[in-house]
């Protein structure tokens, strides 16, 4: 299969030729591929990011969404208090933050589905460090790390303003930039 994935982005490159008995193979391996044998190339290069960023399958890397308003500070979540929403799975450091935010989702999920918002602002997207939050106008906002987060804070006004024309459309990006860090 391998081998078939490695044909599919070489034949679907613009400035690829293919060697004669090639095309052949892959009809054999795949009968749909006649009718257009890049179809899955093009499928993967118009997919768009999750809503919601979650690493390991978990929204704002397990932080507490209500905790940030709650207690003004990041607070990590358990596996004993999760809610699925929008895709995502949301962790909750007690009962009470998992029925405040059952009963009104809007009012505690992130902006911009947690991707980091000085990203979103620029036309990226990113991963977010829980640490780096801001709540504005009652609002949640986290950034990639604390110096993100301080250059956002130079134009808060206008990055929200740039951001929120950006999104949703800008997960129509193929990457987001992942730092990969653990919290």
């Amino acid at each position: 299969m391998a081998s078939l994935i490695g044909l599919t982005a070489i034949a679907c490159s613009p400035s690829a030729t293919v060697e004669s008995g090639v095309d052949e193979q892959i009809q054999a391996v795949d009968p749909c591929a006649a009718a257009d044998p890049c179809a899955a190339a093009k499928a993967d290069s118009t997919a768009q990011q999750p809503g919601v960023y979650s690493f390991d399958d978990v929204a704002l890397r397990g932080a507490d969404p209500v905790a940030y308003f709650t207690e003004g500070k990041a607070v990590r979540g358990v596996a004993d208090y999760e809610y699925q929403w929008n895709g995502a799975t949301w962790r909750f450091s007690n009962a009470d933050n998992l029925a405040q935010f059952t009963a009104n989702p809007e009012a505690y999920a992130p902006q911009y589905g947690g991707y980091c918002a000085l990203a979103v602002s620029n036309g990226y997207l990113a991963s977010i460090d829980p640490e780096a939050w801001r709540i504005v106008d009652g609002k949640l906002y986290l950034n990639y790390s604390p110096g993100v987060q301080r250059q956002w804070q130079r134009d808060i006004p206008g990055n929200i303003a740039k951001g929120s024309q950006n999104w949703p459309g800008v997960l129509a990006s193929s990457t987001v930039q992942e730092s990969g860090r653990s919290w």
